[in-house]
């Protein structure tokens, strides 16, 4: 049997040969659809098979050896590319799956071969001359777009410190010239701490990225009895002070206390809330609602505004997602690197718990769940 009728006939048997390895790239594969998971796997092949039948010249050959291509980047393979960049996939990974593949068409065809004649080697060879065509096509396309994101991160990096930067330069200008009213230097001084903030949090942000980024390293905890009502408080003290058109209102219930990283949970509801009062409407509170039972602590914020839309909902927590809020519509200036909400999941994580968003009927809620957990031991000695 030709290699090509083969990968045509038991087209369903390869299928789920891809499947059963793409479900092993975690973290990445851990929550996708077995549809998101064979994304273009059948067209890649369908397009090998045709590959292996179709006349070869000997540039065309060497060509697909140096993986040179004439696609424009709208090949099947090189919209895998783009799309397991976009769920999160490793190009490490990526180039895996192309190799999984290949081991996983030829062990499959060769129990069908009784005899290695000159015509199966030619089918061998034309098929992984195909196969590193695909791949090549693949790592084109999300190097590209891992390109893009470092380009996009950069450009936003700078276009938000613009912002604050000046704010604070305007106004120690102004502090310096003397005689300003003493209502008036305190607005002042309030506009440079809210600008400092934002830019502290926006170093945070980035600390934290490339900590989990470098080695997918776990955020650190230091698990201790800490009091809610303190750590809520102090979260919607820096929100206010980062949004302060914006109102905040604290709900607490249950115990008092709970074993966490009181640190991290701040900066994890001080995230949340500063994407509530960046896109929730301005003149409805945003609510910080929590509650310390016997097994979990669960925290929800709560704001009214605009619905996210469910394909952002899917994935709101990746970083380099932003989204246009209401107050942007309405000329006021709003930024985020688009890290917040990655850096909050990521806190969670780490705490063993999770966070979710939901978003219908004018109102949004992010609720972050974290299981009981004892304190680590202190250091002997």
């Amino acid at each position: 049997m030709k290699l090509s009728t083969f990968i045509l006939d038991d087209m369903e048997r390869i299928l789920t040969c891809w499947d059963e390895y793409a479900q092993t790239m975690s973290p990445a594969a851990d929550e996708m659809s077995l549809h998101a998971l064979r994304d273009h796997s059948e067209a890649m092949l369908r397009a090998v098979a045709l590959d292996i039948d179709s006349p070869q010249s000997k540039r065309e050959q060497r060509e697909k050896s140096l993986g040179e291509s004439d696609e424009d980047g709208s090949s099947a393979a090189s919209e895998h590319g783009h799309l397991r960049h976009a769920s999160n996939f490793t190009l490490i990974q990526l180039s895996s799956e192309f190799r999984a593949l290949r081991a996983s068409v030829l062990r499959l065809w060769l129990k069908h071969v009784e005899t290695v004649t000159p015509d199966v080697l030619d089918d061998v060879i034309r098929f992984n001359e195909a196969i590193d065509q695909a791949l090549a096509e693949s790592i084109v396309t999300y190097a590209a777009r891992a390109a893009h994101s470092r380009d996009l991160f950069d450009a936003i990096l700078g276009h938000d410190l613009r912002g604050p930067l000046s704010a604070m330069s305007l106004s120690g200008e102004l502090l310096t010239r003397g005689g300003m009213p003493a209502a008036k230097a305190v607005e002042m001084g309030a506009r440079v701490t809210s600008s400092a903030r934002y830019m502290a949090s926006m170093v945070d942000d980035m600390l934290e990225f490339a900590r989990t980024r470098l080695g997918s390293a776990p955020i650190p905890l230091h698990l201790r009895s800490a009091s809610i009502e303190a750590i809520c408080s102090g979260a919607i003290s820096d929100a206010a002070a980062m949004h302060p058109r914006s109102r905040f209102e604290m709900q607490l219930e249950g115990g008092p206390e709970a074993s966490i990283d009181a640190d991290r949970v701040r900066r994890l509801l001080m995230n949340l809330l500063g994407n509530a009062g960046q896109h929730g409407t301005p003149d409805r509170p945003v609510i910080l609602h929590a509650q310390a039972g016997e097994s979990e602590t669960i925290f929800r914020v709560i704001n009214e505004g605009r619905d996210i839309p469910s394909g952002h909902l899917r994935n709101i927590f990746e970083p380099l997602v932003r989204l246009n809020s209401e107050k942007e519509d309405d000329g006021i200036r709003t930024t985020s690197l688009g890290l917040g909400l990655h850096i909050a999941r990521e806190i969670a994580a780490a705490h063993g718990g999770s966070i979710t968003a939901e978003s219908a009927n004018g109102q949004t809620t992010f609720t972050v769940r974290l299981p009981v957990r004892l304190p680590e031991p202190a250091p002997a000695g």
